[in-house]
């Protein structure tokens, strides 16, 4: 960098802003802690409004710890649940780090999912080692794609993308809902609309299942440590990285300085998809070993909170996605053990974002929890 460019104070606002340094603990870390803390509180006076006595509340909520990382199964249900979401959440993330609100990820999984399943029960024969790592690829490649076509209509002709994505992810139902109808896809013997099933040679192997056939926790969580890294490398360690952060906190300083604003938003957009898709291969190869209508049951929705939650940090993402899995499996046994609805876990979950959204409201319940940072902000 010339002395020039470094004395300019645009390129150093820039420079200062993209820096993940700049980051502030607090920001990523207290405000959802505290957020998480304010839900549950929140989530036990709801409880008790519908007439939920104080001893079921306890019982519920011990029910929702014991459902999560209480045992072996509890814990299994916890990562099956959570990898998806955290794969999704990870795209979203890359694509709120560019400046893009990307409400595709739902339709992406579709897409990537169905064309999973297609290459997994397509080439029988193939080994282990090549079948499944293609069946992946084909996954990501199909998400990217997908969601490259948002992209695409943002910088070609200024299409906002969040309603291009709204509008794919219904496009996205539809064809699934045509191709699981084609008799190369659909399974023999059956009227409705379902896929056949996914070969062994493409199916993420189960880790636990020498334990007991019953824990569904598969390869896929390496697969998600995997993408949390290669995601972080991407934002924090490359050229690309730095300018995906760039044009989403300051887009006017990144186009002076010279970034591409279109091949930002088409490679963001793709890398997105490409999680995505990945997110829906996940399910289809280590959960459901087949595509049928409604299989994406709402995840890429649910890695919107996760993303937000995570504030669009991989390890973040990871973490949230963590925890929105111990909720959507404590959830269950929260229904067995105390007869509360699962519903709540949806609006525990609602809060949560209430409050990542509203730090300030936190913060004033919360105040003696960032006295020290404040103070240090101050010196």
């Amino acid at each position: 960098m010339t002395d020039q460019t470094a004395s300019d104070p645009l390129t150093q606002k820039l420079l200062e802003r993209a820096a993940p340094s700049r980051a502030e603990f607090e920001d990523l870390v207290i405000v959802p802690i505290f957020a998480v803390i304010v839900a549950l509180a929140v989530g036990a006076l709801v409880m008790l409004a519908t007439a939920v006595d104080l001893p079921t509340i306890g019982q519920s909520y011990v029910a929702l710890v014991r459902g999560s990382v209480g045992s072996l199964n509890a814990l299994s249900e916890t990562l099956t649940a959570a990898a998806p979401l955290v794969l999704a959440g990870l795209g979203l993330a890359l694509g709120f780090r560019a400046g893009l609100f990307n409400i595709g990820a739902e339709g992406q999984i579709v897409i990537g999912g169905l064309v999973a399943v297609i290459v997994g029960f397509s080439f029988a024969g193939l080994p282990w080692a090549i079948h499944l790592p293609l069946a992946l690829f084909a996954g990501a490649l199909a998400g990217a794609l997908y969601a490259s076509i948002a992209g695409w209509l943002r910088a070609a002709t200024g299409a906002h993308e969040v309603i291009t994505t709204i509008m794919l992810n219904l496009i996205s139902y539809r064809i699934l809902d045509y191709v699981l109808r084609q008799p190369f896809v659909q399974r023999e013997g059956r009227a409705d609309p379902i896929s056949r099933s996914v070969l062994d040679s493409a199916q993420l192997p189960g880790l636990l299942t020498w334990i007991d056939p019953n824990l569904r926790v598969h390869a896929g969580v390496f697969l998600v440590v995997l993408a949390v890294i290669v995601v972080y490398w991407l934002l924090f360690r490359t050229k690309v990285g730095f300018e995906f952060r760039a044009s989403g906190k300051n887009p006017d300083a990144a186009r002076y300085a010279g970034i591409r604003a279109s091949f930002i938003i088409v490679a963001a957009m793709a890398c997105a998809g490409a999680l995505a898709g990945l997110a829906g291969a996940n399910q289809v190869l280590g959960v459901l070993d087949r595509a049928s209508p409604g299989f994406s049951a709402g995840i890429g929705f649910d890695a919107i909170s996760v993303a937000l939650l995570g504030r669009s940090h991989p390890v973040g993402v990871l973490f949230a996605g963590l925890l929105f899995g111990a909720l959507e499996a404590g959830g269950r046994q929260m229904q067995v053990d105390a007869g509360v609805s699962v519903d709540l876990i949806g609006i525990i979950q609602a809060l949560i974002i209430v409050f990542i959204a509203a730090p300030l409201l936190v913060r004033a319940i919360f105040p003696w929890g960032f006295r020290k940072s404040e103070a240090g902000r101050n010196e």
